[in-house]
């Protein structure tokens, strides 16, 4: 199947199922299919580990002060909980930006690590996200992943064989070097993720990155490199990112108040927290809180944090 014939497919699925622009769930257990009728502006999203897949139009997201473009026909791989700018650069009501967004499952991805003897030994420069043109096989298993939306009878038995396929091509692919260095829990990049779970589940507490660094046996200056060669930020900016999209996600969806949000996600000072919610939103605390702007969500942004 082409990537047109894919596309095609999934934007008659969303006129049936009335998907609007934001992602929208599908009877695929982990898939969600994407569609967006005009471009947007650069903003603040959470990425978890995922696989996308688009379809038609284009998207860009920022990894550092680099941006990572992956426009129609192309696979993108986010290997962890990933907080970045993205934006939507192609789309219109005629030819809408589709894609495709699947879970990642990373015990899977260790699994066949396992059996399939991937070497992650030789990691050389590994990123949280990272884009290049789909293979056919990819596509062939993901549109055979999609029709099972018309299929549910067959739901249960053939899913897990098409995630294991899909898995398997993810960790082949030239650019799936993150996915086979976390495989290995020796790794550089292992070590990182397992840095990211730590700040992730204890976002709102005081980061003290030397005892961070030697939870995950690095040297400090050894921890600062990779964390920034995976994630393209330091640790402490990591960890402000997740702490004010987290306080947008309780302004909006749970309607707290900016001083409530602000103590709920770490800062001691309400100043402080509008200060840096204003530079990195463009838009004070109070606004957002007073207008409920809808939280921004592609594949699987945005998520609520523990």
């Amino acid at each position: 199947m082409t990537i047109e014939d894919l596309a095609y497919r999934v934007l008659a699925y969303a006129d049936a199922q009335g998907v609007g622009d934001a992602p929208s769930i599908t009877d695929v257990p982990g898939l969600k299919v994407s569609r967006q009728r005009r471009p947007t502006a650069l903003a603040p999203v959470l990425y978890e580990p995922i696989f996308c897949l688009v379809l038609q139009g284009a998207k860009q997201a920022l990894h550092g002060r680099q941006i990572v473009n992956f426009p129609k026909g192309h696979s993108v791989i986010v290997g962890v909980d990933l907080p970045t700018d993205a934006r939507v650069v192609e789309a219109s009501f005629d030819e809408p930006y589709v894609a495709l967004a699947l879970g990642l499952d990373m015990a899977l991805i260790r699994e066949l690590a396992i059996e399939l003897a991937a070497d992650g030994a030789t990691e050389g420069q590994v990123a949280a996200i990272t884009a290049a043109e789909a293979d056919e096989a990819i596509i062939d298993a993901m549109a055979r992943l999609f029709s099972l939306n018309d299929k549910p009878a067959a739901l249960s038995v053939l899913r897990p064989l098409l995630m294991r396929e899909i898995h398997y091509w993810l960790l082949c692919a030239r650019h799936g070097s993150l996915l086979r260095s976390l495989a290995h829990s020796a790794s550089n990049a292992a070590r990182i993720a397992d840095a990211i779970a730590t700040i992730r589940k204890r976002f709102a507490d005081t980061l003290v990155v030397a005892d961070l660094a030697k939870s995950v046996g690095m040297s400090v200056s050894a921890f600062h490199h990779h964390f920034k060669a995976v994630t393209g930020t330091t640790p402490l900016q990591y960890q402000k990112r997740l702490r004010l999209i987290e306080a947008r996600r309780l302004m909006q969806s749970e309607r707290h108040s900016v001083s409530s949000a602000a103590f709920g996600v770490g800062y001691e000072s309400p100043t402080q927290f509008s200060r840096e919610y204003a530079r990195m939103f463009g838009l004070p605390p109070l606004r957002h809180a007073r207008q409920g702007v809808p939280v921004a969500r592609e594949g699987y942004e945005g998520a609520a944090l523990p």
